[in-house]
């Protein structure tokens, strides 16, 4: 049950959140809280998704 709500989540961020790792001048290190919260967000429903 928690995977397929993972899942699910990880679907809709896809559509609607940007997604940094295309943008080819994007730098990290440079990156504003927001942007650094919405990465680490979607990087824990990934986790998830995947366990």
């Amino acid at each position: 049950m928690k995977q397929f709500i993972f899942k699910a989540l990880s679907k809709l961020n896809k559509t609607i959140l940007p997604s940094y790792s295309k943008d080819e001048d994007f730098d990290l290190a440079k990156a504003s809280k927001f942007q650094m919260a919405l990465i680490g967000y979607k990087t824990w429903v990934t986790k998830n998704a995947l366990d």
